[in-house]
């Protein structure tokens, strides 16, 4: 799926490696903001896909410490990361997204910052990638 969907311009992260090192990365959510406040990545900044800013992310970020973006399974975290990369950052997308993330039993934040099952699933046709969590749907 992964490879029929990505263009595979950012290089990946895997879920396990990322778990290895994962306060050396700044971790951007680029999921819409409903789905981020379902569940999300311990620590990830909320930057959004639709509405995503250069101009408002990038003062939160810092050139110094490598990027991980993420989404539900890395198309929109791709298209953002082109973005930060054009802008001289040093970015992975992380791959297979929350999803992953997710199935490789990694926790994941939700309200009040307590770990949660729940995962926003995007749509019906993407969450058959979720294996293990609750999936949310709006």
């Amino acid at each position: 799926m992964i490879d029929n969907t990505l263009r595979k311009t950012i290089p990946f992260i895997s879920a396990s490696d990322l778990s290895k090192n994962y306060n050396t990365y700044q971790i951007l959510d680029t999921r819409e903001l409903n789905e981020y406040h379902i569940s999300h990545l311990k620590n990830a900044i909320h930057v959004g896909y639709n509405n995503f800013s250069l101009k408002k992310t990038t003062p939160l970020l810092s050139k110094e410490k490598p990027i991980v973006v993420y989404c539900s399974i890395g198309y929109r975290s791709e298209k953002i990361g082109e973005k930060l990369l054009k802008k001289g950052y040093t970015v992975y997308n992380l791959y297979g997204g929350i999803f992953d993330w997710k199935n490789n039993t990694q926790s994941i934040i939700g309200p009040n910052n307590k770990i949660t099952e729940k995962i926003h699933c995007y749509n019906k046709t993407w969450s058959k990638w979720l294996l293990k969590g609750d999936k949310i749907y709006d």
